[in-house]
């Protein structure tokens, strides 16, 4: 028996009729991002910012609908409040994910922080293509290793990575209220990848990105983590500098490659956060040299020592080189990333040793500073 398709899930919503323009909420476009997966399905109800505090039931209505649909395993509907363009602000949009409700815009604050969760961690880099998301997993997986409950959410909605770097497939289950993690290798991992097809574009507006990252943090039972680490999309736009400007980051670290071109983004990126009042733990030097697998010759592809010199030059710590061999490419390809399928190699080790110093710089950061008392 063929299972459900998207025109049948498509026909249940428009039984749906949006209360406010008085046609269905298909004819009305309220509807976007529409998935099916494995007889998951996950979509968007976008409505005006004006509508958004009272449009909860319109996004129940279309959740039930497509649950009627004979087939269908789980449904995730995400509402979206958005502002015209051209419109000054006529309130907060609210999102909501199977039933639990809270303002998008604000449930999470440098004050309130992520509850359950005492660290987070931002991995970033000024420009795409170098090896960011790569070094983020295996940082992850490093600083479990060090004995620490570590998470990993994945910041990137237009080109999700951790799926494919953790080979993770399935749907995320819920408890009715939140989104329970998936784990791999001891890790508790979220991302808009789960959700959705890898093969489906995500043609979102900045306030719905927004709202689905801000639900990826509030929506997912992470506690209790001590650290939880944050592939950062690439860049310096409006979703980089909301996450630095809303989340209570505990400090940011910033991959590059020696080349000059990726050195100039990263400064960027590094002027990003110290405009924003985020700590910057320091850079490091992701593809930093090949040795030949044949000889053991070193070789300098981008160049060498580039972020180690940056660093020094904007006052920040240099945290370590990560060399570009095979192996880290072959195992992250694999969903099998090398820290912890490979933890005695000596790419590992390089992993290890960086994953070392960012919690040394952790364990500083958070330390008080020390009581003056006169006598």
């Amino acid at each position: 028996m063929a299972g459900p398709n998207e025109d049948q899930i498509t026909q249940a919503l428009k039984r749906v009729r949006d209360p406010a323009s008085g046609q269905n909420v298909v004819e009305a476009g309220l509807i976007s991002g529409l998935t099916l997966r494995n007889n998951h399905v996950s979509f968007t109800v976008e409505v005006p910012a004006a509508r958004g505090p009272a449009s909860e039931p319109l996004r129940k209505a279309c959740e039930e609908a497509v649950n009627g649909v004979p087939g269908i395993l789980s449904v995730t509907a995400v509402l979206t409040a958005h502002r015209e363009r051209n419109t000054p602000p006529q309130g907060q949009g609210h999102g909501h994910k199977h039933g639990h409700g809270h303002d998008a815009n604000a449930p999470v604050t440098r004050e309130t922080g992520v509850p359950g969760v005492r660290s987070i961690i931002a991995v970033a880099s000024g420009k795409g293509g170098v090896g960011k998301s790569t070094v983020a997993v295996n940082l992850a997986l490093a600083l479990s290793a060090l004995g620490n409950k570590v998470g990993l959410l994945d910041a990137d909605i237009y080109g999700p990575s951790v799926p494919r770097l953790l080979d993770i497939r399935e749907k995320p289950e819920t408890d009715g209220k939140k989104l329970k993690p998936i784990e791999r290798f001891g890790l508790k991992a979220m991302s808009i990848g789960f959700l959705v097809d890898q093969d489906t574009p995500m043609i979102w507006r900045g306030p719905m990105v927004m709202s689905a990252l801000t639900q990826m943090l509030t929506d997912v039972a992470w506690a209790p983590l001590d650290i939880l680490v944050v592939d950062m999309p690439p860049g310096t736009g409006d979703a980089q500098l909301t996450l630095a400007q809303r989340v209570p980051l505990a400090g940011a670290v910033i991959v590059s490659t020696p080349q000059d071109l990726a050195l100039i983004d990263a400064r960027k990126g590094l002027a990003m956060f110290r405009k924003t009042e985020v700590p910057v733990l320091g850079i490091i030097e992701n593809m930093s040299l090949f040795i030949c697998p044949t000889c053991g010759t070193e070789h300098h592809i981008f160049g060498h020592g580039g972020a180690r010199a940056t660093a020094a030059e904007l006052d920040c710590e240099f945290l370590g080189e990560i060399p570009l061999l095979p192996a880290i490419r072959e195992t992250s390809d694999a969903g099998m990333p090398i820290v912890a399928t490979r933890p005695h190699s000596p790419e590992a080790h390089a992993f290890l040793t960086l994953a070392k110093r960012v919690a040394a710089k952790l364990e500083t950061s958070a330390r008080p500073a020390p009581k003056i008392v006169i006598e």
